[in-house]
């Protein structure tokens, strides 16, 4: 069992929305953090079907427990929409306070239900991060992912093949998001080849049998649904002509690793440097939530194809990733054309050297000692 940073400390105090893709720990967090608070799993079918036929039943049963009550715990909050406005009553006359858990807020989004418009603090929890986990090891979290079930296992492979057919079951399936499940599922399996690239529409829907607006409409699922995300361009002050696209990043290595069918990653691979570069992503991702910071992630493109990684906080850290035991003059192009252009307070390239070291301006950062001074707060 981990110690996840997430301690969402506000709780009691404020109502908060939980949300994050299955399997990721929501349920494990809050059974540790609150073992005592009053908890509905919409997820037991005999739980939801009377809420749902009665969502004032919420209300009559917290009124009959004695004050003062403890976080009330609602997850799977998305299956019960209704619930909400008993809840934003609850909070608004009784000043009872939830932690309401989910994994998509799209149903409620695009339905326009009740939000609690401004009543409630948003939280998300990723998959684990190096500093939840002991005796980290960077080539399992590689291969395996780090969604908790599959980087513990041996072989993680059957697993993610069941998460992904569950996604499709309980997140599409049942929420009716797609019309053709047959063609969502191609499509998984074709926007991984976009994973840390820049999504052209067009050749995804020609090999998914699918309009161009159709793939825009997918992908605008899995970003609601969570399973992946979009890293924008940095596009500030150009002296050069940009690339302006955003980048695609499914939420888990792991996830991608499957998908593409690359089998057993070793350094020294093309498929290494590309599932680091995915690694050290999720880690800044969840970083920016977890600190509260949330400071923005970009990458740098020109259109002479020059390109920087990962662009933070406004420009205040440039970020090369390298999957090699040695940076040389020759990895720092997309970083030193950055700089050029840009004033930024560090210059960083993370890589498996195995001490730091300066070249120039440049820090060389083995990714162990980035991690560990990026989770004490030392990068920004």
């Amino acid at each position: 069992m981990y110690k996840r940073i997430l301690t969402l400390d506000k709780a009691g105090r404020e109502t908060l929305f939980l949300w994050g893709p299955r399997q990721t720990g929501k349920s494990t967090l809050l059974e540790q953090l609150f073992p005592t608070s009053p908890y509905y799993d919409l997820l037991l079918s005999d739980v939801v079907t009377r809420l749902q036929v009665r969502p004032s039943l919420l209300r009559e049963e917290l009124l009959a427990k004695k004050p003062p009550l403890k976080p009330v715990i609602i997850d799977e909050i998305q299956k019960v929409p209704a619930l909400l406005d008993e809840i934003q009553w609850l909070i608004t006359k009784k000043n009872i306070r939830f932690i309401l858990c989910g994994s998509s807020a799209r149903k409620m989004k695009r339905t326009g239900v009740n939000l609690l418009g401004g009543r409630a603090l948003r939280y998300q929890l990723f998959p684990l991060v190096s500093a939840e986990i002991p005796d980290f090891d960077l080539i399992r979290a590689i291969n395996h992912g780090l969604v908790p079930r599959h980087y513990l296992a041996d072989e993680p492979q059957e697993l993610i093949e069941s998460y992904l057919a569950d996604y499709l079951q309980h997140e599409i399936a049942a929420e009716s998001l797609v019309r053709n499940l047959p063609s969502f599922h191609r499509f998984l399996e074709v926007a991984a080849f976009s994973n840390g690239e820049i999504p052209v529409f067009s050749n995804i829907a020609s090999d998914c049998g699918v309009s161009p607006p159709t793939v825009k409409e997918y992908f605008e699922i899995l970003q609601d649904t969570l399973i992946g995300s979009f890293c924008p361009a940095y596009i500030r002050r150009p002296k050069r002509r940009l690339v302006e696209s955003p980048k695609f990043y499914y939420f888990d290595v792991g996830i991608a690793n499957f998908l593409l069918k690359r089998g057993n990653i070793r350094p020294g691979s093309e498929s290494f440097g590309k599932a680091f570069e995915h690694f050290i992503y999720q880690e800044l991702l969840s970083h920016s939530h977890y600190s509260r910071k949330k400071y923005p992630i970009c990458y740098w493109r020109t259109s002479s194809q020059i390109e920087l990684d990962f662009v933070l906080n406004d420009a205040a850290i440039a970020l090369e990733i390298k999957g090699v035991p040695l940076v040389q003059p020759k990895h720092l192009k997309g970083l030193t054309a950055f700089c050029e252009d840009y004033k930024t307070k560090k210059a960083i390239v993370v890589s498996l050297d195995p001490k730091p070291r300066k070249m120039g301006r440049i820090d060389i950062l083995p990714w162990k000692y980035f991690l560990d001074q990026l989770w004490n707060g030392d990068i920004l």
